[in-house]
């Protein structure tokens, strides 16, 4: 994982580490199809980092699943780490999530989650790295 200070990076250096998928998403405000994105059906204990920069934005313990095809968390692990930024494409008001640290475009923020906060961070697939939970994996065969 990388450090939460705060950096950027020119268009090439972005270009050189993320995939095109992910430079789409993360640095030009892209969006990945619904149902058939990498994680909105993980079901696995581990967290969830920027894949820009490594920054730890989300854990298992509060994703769910919201029916909207992407993974939704009821939380971020600390919510100084996301910028909340509005947005007006697409011709709607939403809230635009982002990586505090990177600036990386991670999705939108909705007021419609469950219980105990409502709210529902629905983020790419793209912006983000998952690693698993080993704890839970030592002495299985």
């Amino acid at each position: 994982m990388m450090s939460d200070t705060k950096f950027t990076k020119t268009d090439d250096e972005w270009r050189s580490i993320l995939t095109p998928q992910q430079y789409r998403v993360l640095r030009q405000s892209g969006t990945e199809p619904a149902f058939s994105n990498e994680y909105w059906n993980n079901h696995e204990d581990g967290t969830y980092c920027c894949a820009g920069c490594g920054t730890v934005l989300f854990t298992s313990e509060t994703k769910y699943d919201s029916g909207s095809g992407w993974p939704s968390f009821w939380n971020a692990v600390d919510s100084s780490k996301i910028s909340l930024v509005e947005d007006h494409s697409h011709g709607m008001i939403r809230v635009e999530a982002k990586c505090a640290v990177c600036g990386g475009h991670l999705g939108h923020l909705f007021e419609d989650g469950p219980n105990p906060t409502g709210k529902r961070y629905c983020i790419n697939s793209l912006s983000l790295q998952f690693s698993p939970d080993t704890s839970n994996m030592e002495g299985e065969e």
